[in-house]
């Protein structure tokens, strides 16, 4: 990266920070990536200037890790992504390591997972039978977000299981164990993971989501990825269902929701369904943000009454 792709890189950081973050909250996020801002003094009220004085000065492996999580291009990534074709646009990418014995139950994941804006990897289901399978797994783990490994008797003696969680390991993307009758063990041994037993499908589902909200690595795209299922969504019905998937969260920043309303009013869809808008501006009172405001256009039969 020479020095001006980095100037622009650090732009895009800040301007993607300032829109979705407070400052508290931008420090809380670069703490979860190890940088110290704290130590770091503040000399201007602009987020975006202030997000991009503390990147300046950090290594560009962490910059990179921080742009893919913002959902924000690098200059490193269009190699690695080019072929990763089975992601959906906009969404939360998640490997699932799972043994092929499991695959029947890890694509009834895959599906729950996609209420919460979650595009989840299943290899047996994913790849076509035209590509070569070690090549699109590959891929996957190289432009995923997050990893969720399904760990169960035979998952640890598994070649393929035990690389693909490996690669997380390397990347230092988020690892979610799932037990399902083993325990965490080795580099995820610290991870107390999720308990899958006696559980539902979808009990998973959103033990995984609530996991990635809660993550410092992962709130940001989760958040990002759900507010854009939201506003571009084209059945009612779906965007009712993720609004309220949003309200049921402890939190979420003024600065999301602001960019949340923004989009809404760019899709006619949404603007025009007066059950959305109240069960959007139901969850933004949830949050004391203001409510949406849907302005009524004059029609033609009315421009004889309006002064010029």
């Amino acid at each position: 990266m020479n020095g001006l792709e980095k100037i622009e890189f650090l732009e895009k950081l800040g301007v993607a920070l300032q829109s979705r973050m407070t400052f508290d909250e931008i420090d809380i996020y670069f703490s979860g990536h190890k940088i110290d801002s704290k130590s770091m003094q503040a000399n201007t009220n602009s987020k975006r200037v202030y997000a991009k004085d503390i990147l300046s000065k950090v290594g560009d492996e962490v910059l990179f890790k921080i742009a893919n999580e913002l959902g924000i291009d690098s200059p490193n990534s269009t190699i690695v992504a080019e072929d990763a074709t089975f992601w959906k646009a906009g969404h939360f990418r998640l490997f699932l390591s799972h043994l092929a014995s499991f695959k029947v139950q890890t694509s009834r994941l895959q599906s729950a997972l996609r209420r919460y804006a979650i595009s989840s990897f299943v290899a047996h289901e994913d790849i076509e039978p035209t590509k070569e399978w070690q090549n699109e797994i590959e891929a996957g783990l190289r432009t995923m977000d997050a990893l969720a490994a399904i760990l169960m008797d035979g998952f640890k003696e598994s070649n393929w299981c035990d690389q693909e969680v490996g690669v997380a390991v390397g990347r230092d993307v988020l690892i979610i164990p799932v037990r399902k009758g083993l325990d965490p063990y080795g580099f995820i041994g610290k991870y107390q993971g999720i308990q899958a037993a006696e559980k539902t499908v979808a009990e998973v589902a959103e033990a995984i989501f609530k996991t990635l909200v809660k993550s410092p690595k992962t709130n940001v795209k989760i958040i990002s990825a759900l507010s854009n299922s939201i506003s571009q969504a084209n059945d009612i019905e779906d965007a009712l269902d993720k609004v309220n998937v949003m309200k049921s969260l402890d939190n979420v920043s003024s600065e999301a929701l602001e960019n949340l309303k923004q989009q809404v009013l760019e899709n006619k869809i949404l603007v025009e369904s007066p059950d959305f808008i109240s069960s959007l501006n139901n969850m933004l009172s949830k949050f004391k943000a203001p409510k949406i405001v849907i302005l009524t256009q004059p029609t033609p039969e009315d421009w004889g009454d309006i002064p010029f």
